[in-house]
């Protein structure tokens, strides 16, 4: 039985070099581009930036950021007002699915928060709503390594909130 177990543990021994050869390492990749966010009551714009990580060719996980640019003009109570997005943040696991060395479609799953900002009448209102989003989208990679990524989000906020459509177009670069 001695035997047995000090054989086991010379041939984990030997074969520890080969698994470790088959974990791939992760590769990283950023974004920035600008996204368009069509809400129930408000279409608003911002620059977006995304930082991933592909844990494996067909799994990884992303942060986004985004920062308004733009506003719309509402209507609330028969007076003119202003909407802008001030930020949104997320979180996201991502599922790849490589087409060939320059091209890639994904889906994505996450949560986040949104804070827009409502002025009327010389007075604004700041408020924030949480949302479940989930998307798809592709890569497109003009040399390996800088490419354009065109992706759709839905946001489905909490607390009955409504939802929202976010289109975005980005530069790409892989790390």
């Amino acid at each position: 039985m001695r035997n047995i177990l000090l054989a086991s543990a010379a041939l984990a021994l030997l074969a520890a070099p080969a698994m470790a050869q088959s974990v791939s390492s992760p590769s990283y990749y950023g974004t920035l581009g600008y996204s368009q966010l069509d809400g129930d009551s408000a279409d608003v714009g911002a620059v977006t930036g995304r930082f991933g990580a592909k844990l494996t060719p067909y799994l990884g996980a992303e942060a986004e950021a985004s920062f308004g640019v733009g506003h719309d003009n509402v209507s609330i109570g028969g007076l003119d007002g202003k909407v802008k997005e001030t930020y949104d943040v997320a979180a996201y696991g991502v599922a790849t699915l490589p087409v060939n060395p320059n091209f890639d479609l994904f889906a994505r799953v996450g949560y986040g928060t949104t804070e827009l900002k409502t002025s009327v009448a010389g007075s604004s209102v700041t408020d924030s709503a949480d949302s479940w989003n989930y998307g798809v989208g592709a890569n497109y990679y003009l040399d390996g390594q800088n490419g354009v990524r065109g992706d759709w989000t839905r946001r489905d906020f909490t607390n009955g909130g409504g939802e929202a459509d976010v289109y975005s177009l980005s530069y790409v670069r892989r790390f």
